[in-house]
């Protein structure tokens, strides 16, 4: 039986974990690439009878991580995918500075991890499937913050503004080929993750908008994991999906 295979990166906890316990179904194959394996998650795959593989690999170094998948897929054999989608998901913040506070490794990471590390997995998957006929996607995982700056958070913006412009690259060149691949970087919204509680707790003289993100907690503001995964899975099945590079679940 033909299955729908789908790649994950930072499926371990959030709303990554959110999306994966969702891809669980009989008629879907599930990766997920992170630094650490959830055991919960193998549990409830074992349990529905759903192929899960975690590969435990640090996206600090994108390129082996992209290399074992070119690899994998390299050695599939495609009559057996109904279509294949990747999800770009895990992201890096930095400790919340000014710039200018900054440690380098600290914004090398995030740039490794929110950046490179989503460029290198979409050349490798989208190289290594290009001949196999079938319908591809690609869903980046950006922010809001790719679109509007925020003092205190540079690299993290420049990572997400990155990637919301290089899929606008990608976009133009899968609509160059007979099958290309559709493509979407798409914001979730406001989520009620690690993420937040990191903005919300950080200290106001180095953080000028940490009052803002304590406030969308007190008012109830803040969008669920397991809600942000179903609108994040909504938008990916949408018949428009690609049409527009650059997306928002809130539009």
């Amino acid at each position: 039986m033909q299955k729908h295979l789908f790649i994950l990166t930072g499926g371990s906890r959030g709303m990554g974990l959110a999306i994966a316990h969702q891809l669980l179904h009989p008629d879907h194959e599930l990766i997920c690439i992170s630094r650490h394996a959830n055991e919960a998650l193998a549990a409830q795959a074992k349990t529905d009878d759903v192929t899960l593989s975690q590969w435990t690999q640090d996206l600090n170094d994108g390129s082996s991580a992209s290399e074992r998948l070119g690899h994998w897929l390299l050695q599939q054999n495609p009559a057996q995918w109904r279509s294949a989608t990747l999800i770009n998901n895990a992201g890096a913040i930095p400790p919340i500075a000014p710039l200018s506070q900054a440690h380098p490794q600290d914004l090398a990471q995030a740039l490794r991890v929110g950046l490179e590390a989503p460029m290198q997995l979409c050349a490798r998957f989208l190289g290594a499937t290009e001949s196999w006929g079938l319908p591809r996607k690609v869903l980046n995982i950006s922010s809001g913050l790719g679109r509007k700056a925020m003092a205190s958070q540079a690299a993290y913006c420049a990572a997400k503004a990155g990637m919301d412009h290089f899929t606008r690259c990608l976009a133009l060149d899968e609509a160059l080929k007979p099958h290309g691949a559709k493509v979407c970087s798409l914001a979730p919204g406001v989520i009620d993750t690690d993420m937040q509680v990191q903005l919300r707790s950080a200290k106001s003289s180095a953080f000028p908008d940490q009052p803002r993100f304590a406030q969308l907690m007190e008012k109830g503001l803040l969008t669920s994991p397991e809600e942000a995964a179903r609108q994040v899975l909504a938008f990916l099945n949408r018949p428009d999906f690609g049409q527009d590079p650059v997306g928002d679940v809130r539009d």
